[in-house]
C-alpha cells in the first residue's frame, strides 16, 4: 500500500515536471481517490477547470498578459496538491521514522518555540543535560514538521539570526542542527517557507552555519530545480544572495566536494584492498609479536618503535611506494580517504540519534566535557579539520575503548605527532578559504556517512546516489556563467574522468565562445571519444585540427576514432602524418604497421614493423605482426622462425594457433596439431571458442594452399 502511493506521488511529479499536466491531474486523481485523501478532490477539480480555460482561451488566440503567472501558480498548486495528498496518505500508515515521528507531535505539548527557549535555557545554565534532552526533539520536530506556520518560522528565524561576531558553541551546536533538521525535512516535503528560510540562512555571521546553509541549500535546489520557477519569491531572494561577495566561490567549493563524492566507495575499496594489505605486511614484518613482549620502556618511547629501515623498504617496494604516494595525491585534492576508517566504527549506540549525525564536535557535548585527557586530544584533530565530525566522534568512541594505560600511551602519541602538523597549518594555511573549504568538507562528507552509514538510511534518498550538478540547475544557471567558473568545473569533471558531465560543460563554454579555441575542441572531441562517440568526437578534433594541424596528441586521437569507425585509411593518414612529426615513435610505427595489415598491404606493413622491431630491443612488440604478416605473404620459414621467439616468450592461445598455422602450411601436420592442442589448453580447454577463432582464418588458410578437406580433418582431429 506504502509503495504503491509513493510509485503514483512519483508518477504524479514526473508528468507535473514534464508540464504533462492531463496525465499528471490522472495520476493525481488515483492518489485523492484513495481512502482518507478525498477531501482533495474540490481543489483537484478547481486545477482541472483552470487548465481547461487556459487551453480553451489559447486555442481561441485570446492574448492574455497573465497566462504565464497563471499557469506557473497551477504548476505550483499541482505539486503541492501532490505533496499533501501524499502527506496525508502516508501519515497514519508508513512505518518510516519520519512519519512515526509526525504521529508522535500530535501528542507532543511543547512547540518548537518552546523547544529552543528549553534549549536556551540550559546553555545560558550550564545545564547541559537539558540541552541534550531537548535538542533531539527540536531536531525531530523540524523535520517531521511538514508545513512550518508562523510561529515556528519566527522562532526559528530568531535563533539563526542569533549571531555573533565570533562563533559561540552553544549557539553554533543549535543552529547547525536547525540547519540540517531543515534540509532533511524539505528532502521528505518541499515548503517554501523553509526554503526561504535556508536561503536568508546563508547570510549567517556564524561560518559554520552559513556554509552548512549554502550546502543545504544547493541539495534542495537541486532535489526541486524542476519547480522552482513556479516560486518567483524564492528567485527573488536568490538574487539577493548571488549578489555576495563569497557566492560563487562557496559554490564551486560545493560543487567540487559533491564531484569529489562520486570517488569515494572506490576510493575505500582501493584503500582496503590494495593499500591496507600492503601496509598490514610491512607492520608485521617488523612487529610481529615485537611489541608484546618488549619492555615497558619500549613501550613508553614510541621513537625506539620509529626503525629507520622502513623509509628503505618502503623505497625498495614500488607497489606499496606508488600506492601510498598514490593515497597521499588523493588525500592532497580533498578526496574522501577516511571513510573506510570509518565504516565499521558507526556502530556506538550514540549513532542511533538521528540529530547526532549533524552534530558539530566538541560543542554542547556533556560526553566530552567529562573526560578533559581525551577531549585535549582530539581538539587537536578538531582545530587542523583532519577529520569530518562524525568521524571525530567515531573515533573519541574507539579511543574511550583502549585500557587505561594504553590509551595514555596513544594520546601522547596523538598530541606530539599532530601538533607539528597542527602548527603547519595554522601557520601556513588557516586563512578564511581554507577554513571555509574544510567546513564544506566536513558537512558533505558528515551527510555522506550518514546516507551511507546511518542505520535507517534505506528511509531517506540518498542524493549521493544523484549527481548533483548544481551548475546546471535552470535556476542558477544565469548566476554561474562566468566562463572562468564553469572552465575550473570542467577541469575537475575531466580530471575525475567524469566525461559526460565535462561535456555538458564544455558545450555551455563553446555557446559563449567569441572565437574558436583549440583546447576546448580537444577536450570535447576527448570526452565524446570516451563516451564511444567517435564521429562527434571526429568533429569537434576536426575544427580543432584546422588551429593546429601540428599537435601529436590530436593526430593520434583522430587516428584512433577513425579505426574506431572503421575508416582504415584515413586512420592511416592521420598516422603518417604523426610519423613525420616524430619519425621513431614506435607506438605510432606499430599502428602505421597495423593500419596496413588492415588494408592488406603486406609489403608495406612489414617495412614499420621491421623497424619497430629494430628500434624496440626489450619488449618485441613487432615479433607477432612479423609472424602473422610472414604467414600472409607466404614466407613460412621466416613466420616459424618469429613464432619459435615468441613461443619462448609468455605465448597465448592465439599465438599457439598462428603457430599452428604456420606448420600445417608447411605440411607438418603432427607439429600443427600439438600447437592446436596448446592453444586449447591455454583458452581453459574451450574448444568451441577455439573452433571460432579457427574458422575466421579459413580464408587466409585456404590462401596458403590448405585444402577445404584438410581443415575439415584438423577439427575432427582436435574434437
Amino acid at each position: 500500500m506504502t509503495m504503491d502511493i509513493i510509485k503514483t506521488y512519483e508518477q504524479a511529479i514526473e508528468f507535473i515536471d514534464r508540464k504533462e499536466l492531463k496525465a499528471a491531474f490522472y495520476a493525481l486523481q488515483q492518489l485523492v481517490s484513495e481512502r482518507g485523501a478525498s477531501m482533495f478532490q474540490d481543489e483537484l477539480n478547481s486545477l482541472r477547470e483552470t487548465y481547461g480555460q487556459l487551453l480553451y482561451y489559447y486555442t481561441k488566440g485570446t492574448k492574455d498578459p497573465m497566462r504565464d503567472k497563471i499557469y506557473n501558480e497551477l504548476l505550483a498548486s499541482a505539486y503541492e496538491l501532490a505533496d499533501r495528498a501524499k502527506q496525508k496518505l502516508l501519515i497514519d500508515i508508513s512505518s518510516a521514522a519520519y512519519y512515526s515521528e509526525q504521529r508522535t507531535l500530535r501528542h507532543q505539548s511543547l512547540s518548537i518555540a518552546n523547544l529552543i527557549r528549553k534549549i536556551n535555557e540550559g546553555n545560558e545554565t550550564d545545564n547541559l543535560a537539558q540541552v541534550e534532552v531537548f535538542m533531539p526533539q527540536l531536531f525531530k520536530a523540524i523535520w517531521a514538521t511538514d508545513y512550518l506556520k508562523d510561529n515556528d518560522e519566527t522562532a526559528l528565524r530568531q535563533s539563526l539570526n542569533d549571531n555573533v561576531a565570533e562563533e559561540h558553541d552553544d549557539i553554533t551546536a543549535l543552529n547547525c542542527q536547525i540547519v540540517a533538521s531543515l534540509l532533511l525535512g524539505l528532502q521528505e516535503v518541499f515548503d517554501k517557507r523553509k526554503m526561504i528560510l535556508l536561503i536568508d540562512t546563508t547570510f549567517s555571521k556564524d561560518e559554520e552555519v552559513r556554509i552548512r546553509a549554502y550546502i543545504s541549500l544547493m541539495i534542495i535546489l537541486y532535489l526541486y530545480r524542476n519547480r522552482l520557477e513556479c516560486y518567483p519569491e524564492i528567485g527573488k531572494h536568490l538574487d539577493s544572495l548571488a549578489e555576495t561577495t563569497q557566492f560563487v566561490k562557496i559554490i564551486s567549493y560545493v560543487i567540487k566536494r559533491f564531484i569529489l563524492s562520486r570517488d569515494t566507495e572506490k576510493i575505500s575499496l582501493k584503500i582496503n584492498d590494495e593499500i591496507m594489505p600492503e601496509m598490514m605486511k610491512l607492520t608485521s614484518k617488523f612487529f610481529g609479536g615485537k611489541l608484546e613482549n618488549d619492555s615497558e620502556h619500549d613501550r613508553d618511547n614510541p621513537d625506539d618503535l620509529m626503525n629507520p629501515e622502513w623509509l628503505n623498504i618502503i623505497d625498495e617496494n614500488p607497489n606499496l611506494k606508488n600506492k601510498l604516494e598514490e593515497y597521499q595525491k588523493l588525500q592532497e585534492e580533498g578526496a574522501d580517504v577516511m571513510h573506510s576508517t570509518f565504516i565499521k566504527l558507526k556502530n556506538y549506540p550514540f549513532f542511533n540519534e538521528i540529530s547526532h549525525w549533524f552534530l558539530p564536535f566538541n560543542k554542547g557535548i556533556s560526553l566530552l566535557c567529562n573526560d578533559h585527557e581525551i577531549s585535549e586530544a582530539m581538539e587537536v584533530f578538531n582545530q587542523v579539520k583532519f577529520m569530518c565530525n562524525s568521524d571525530l566522534f567515531s573515533f573519541y568512541f574507539s579511543i574511550k575503548q583502549v585500557p587505561e594505560q594504553q590509551r595514555k600511551f596513544m594520546i601522547d602519541n596523538i598530541i606530539s605527532q599532530m601538533s607539528e602538523f597542527k602548527e603547519n597549518i595554522m601557520s601556513n594555511l588557516m586563512t578564511k578559504d581554507y577554513t571555509t573549504e574544510c567546513i564544506v568538507s566536513q558537512f558533505i562528507q558528515d551527510l555522506y556517512r550518514f546516507h551511507k552509514l546511518y542505520p535507517r538510511r534505506n528511509e531517506h534518498k540518498d542524493i549521493f546516489a544523484q549527481k548533483l550538478d548544481i551548475h546546471n540547475i535552470p535556476l542558477l544557471q544565469s548566476y554561474l556563467d562566468d566562463n572562468e567558473f564553469l572552465a575550473k568545473i570542467a577541469e575537475l569533471y575531466l580530471r575525475n574522468n567524469y566525461c559526460e558531465d565535462a561535456l555538458v560543460v564544455y558545450e555551455r563554454l563553446e555557446a559563449s565562445a567569441s572565437e574558436i579555441n583549440e583546447e576546448l575542441y580537444q577536450k570535447m572531441g576527448y570526452c565524446r571519444q570516451i563516451a564511444g562517440d567517435f564521429k562527434g568526437a571526429l568533429k569537434d578534433y576536426t575544427k580543432a585540427d584546422l588551429i593546429n594541424p601540428d599537435s601529436k596528441w590530436l593526430l593520434r586521437r583522430m587516428a584512433q576514432c577513425f579505426r574506431a569507425t572503421h575508416e582504415t585509411q584515413k586512420a592511416l593518414e592521420y598516422y603518417l602524418r604523426h610519423d613525420k612529426l616524430e619519425p621513431d615513435n614506435i607506438p605510432i610505427l606499430v599502428n602505421i604497421g597495423s593500419c596496413y595489415l588492415e588494408l592488406k598491404n603486406y609489403t608495406e606493413a612489414m617495412k614499420y614493423f621491421f623497424k619497430v622491431d629494430y628500434l624496440d630491443t626489450k619488449k618485441h612488440r613487432a615479433w607477432r605482426p612479423i609472424a602473422w604478416c610472414s604467414f600472409l605473404i607466404g614466407n613460412y620459414e621466416q613466420a616459424r622462425k618469429y613464432y619459435k621467439n615468441i613461443m619462448d616468450n609468455k605465448p597465448d592461445s592465439q599465438d599457439f594457433m598462428n603457430a599452428g598455422h604456420t606448420e600445417l602450411a608447411l605440411q607438418n601436420i603432427e607439429t600443427a596439431v600439438e600447437l592446436y592442442k596448446k592453444s586449447i589448453e591455454t583458452a581453459n580447454g574451450d574448444f568451441e571458442s577455439f573452433r571460432k577463432d579457427f574458422e575466421r582464418d579459413i580464408p587466409e588458410l585456404t590462401s596458403a594452399g590448405i585444402d577445404q578437406s584438410d581443415i575439415a580433418l584438423i577439427i575432427d582431429i582436435l574434437q
